[in-house]
C-alpha cells in the first residue's frame, strides 16, 4: 500500500475511548479518514520533536561553547545587536 509514492506500514495503536472518540467525531467533522488524521498528526509531533531536539543540541553546544575561542566574536555580536535594533526602528 502506497500513498504518494511512499511505502505504508500497518501500526496497531490501541486508543483510550475518548480519544477514540474524538478522533472519529474530528474525521467525521472534517470528511477525512482517521487514519489520516492519526498518520499527519504523529508526523507532525515527530517533526517538532526533530525540530526540538535540534534546538537543545545547538543551545548544548553554544553552552558548553561560551567563552572559549568558538565562541562568538564580540565586535560581530555588538555589530549584530546594533543591526538587529536599526530594524526595529525601521519596523515601528
Amino acid at each position: 500500500m502506497s500513498k504518494g509514492g511512499a511505502l505504508l506500514k500497518n501500526f496497531h495503536l490501541p486508543l483510550p475511548e475518548h480519544v477514540y472518540t474524538l478522533l472519529r467525531a474530528e474525521a467525521q467533522r472534517t470528511n477525512v479518514p482517521a487514519t489520516t488524521l492519526a498518520r499527519e498528526a504523529i508526523d507532525s509531533w515527530l517533526k517538532d520533536q526533530a525540530r526540538k531536539a535540534k534546538h537543545d543540541a545547538i543551545a548544548a553546544y553554544a553552552a558548553e561553547m561560551a567563552g572559549t575561542d568558538l565562541d562568538l566574536d564580540r565586535d560581530l555580536e555588538s555589530a549584530a545587536i546594533d543591526h538587529f535594533r536599526k530594524i526595529r526602528r525601521v519596523r515601528k
